[in-house]
């Protein structure tokens, strides 16, 4: 193996950890969304992907060992016992989710949403739930209605930027796209820097990754992605590997 061959081969597995590492960042930010959203008592939508706040979730949606739990079969008893009533589902999907039966909970989800169309904070829950099983496609769906009810949602915006990002084949270009929209909204949302850092490495966009990086580190020298990231751009570079910048 040549040597420019062994380098490449050391970037894609870089590559390949930092968006792992993205993903699950992404996701336990999200963890505790739909419980909150279902606190909602009078049914009112609610900015429930507010919690994406680059805050870790403190754990509670760690699933429990046995894959079940009592507050999931009340939660599902409730559901089937009550299927006209939209806080029940919504509470009932916030639970499954927490415990992380997504499948389940997305069942639940859709019920509401059947009951609420109009719901926002029901179709952002079926946009989240979807991503987090890996279903882009739908969630790209259901974020995009989202989106059509409440443009300036950056959080939402940067998670359908994230359903590119993640898909395959990747779209680096429409995330990266998601993600600067997002950004005109709010130029110091950290997750989105964040994101937006990693889809403009893999497009090899450097010379941008490098600027977008930097206004990172500026909004919060803590993060926990800066050394990462600022070691992805310099192998990116020492490759030689670089692409037309992003439009």
């Amino acid at each position: 193996m040549t040597k420019d061959n062994i380098l490449f081969s050391i970037i894609g597995l870089l590559l390949g950890l930092m968006a792992g590492y993205i993903f699950a960042t992404t996701v336990n930010q999200r963890a505790l969304a739909p419980r909150v959203v279902a606190g909602s008592a009078t049914g009112q939508a609610t900015q429930d992907s507010r919690l994406h706040d680059n805050k870790p979730s403190s754990g509670a949606a760690s699933a429990p060992q046995d894959g079940t739990s009592a507050d999931d079969t009340t939660a599902l008893e409730q559901a089937k016992a009550q299927p006209d009533n939209f806080d029940v589902q919504m509470q009932a999907g916030a639970t499954l989710y927490q415990d992380r039966r997504f499948d389940e909970a997305i069942q639940v989800f859709t019920r509401a949403n059947q009951l609420r169309p109009e719901s926002y904070e029901a179709i952002v829950a079926l946009g989240n739930t979807n991503f987090d099983v890996g279903r882009y496609e739908t969630a790209e769906k259901w974020y995009t209605a989202a989106l059509a009810k409440k443009s300036d949602d950056v959080n939402v915006r940067t998670d359908l930027g994230l359903t590119f990002l993640f898909r395959e084949p990747m779209d680096a270009d429409r995330a990266i796209k998601e993600f600067r929209r997002s950004l005109e909204v709010d130029p110091k949302h950290e997750q989105t820097l964040q994101n937006l850092t990693v889809a403009l490495i893999k497009k090899g966009s450097l010379d941008e990754a490098d600027a977008t990086l930097k206004k990172l580190a500026e909004v919060n020298p803590s993060n926990p992605g800066l050394t990462k990231l600022r070691a992805e751009v310099d192998a990116a570079r020492a490759s030689g590997k670089t692409a037309s910048p992003s439009k």
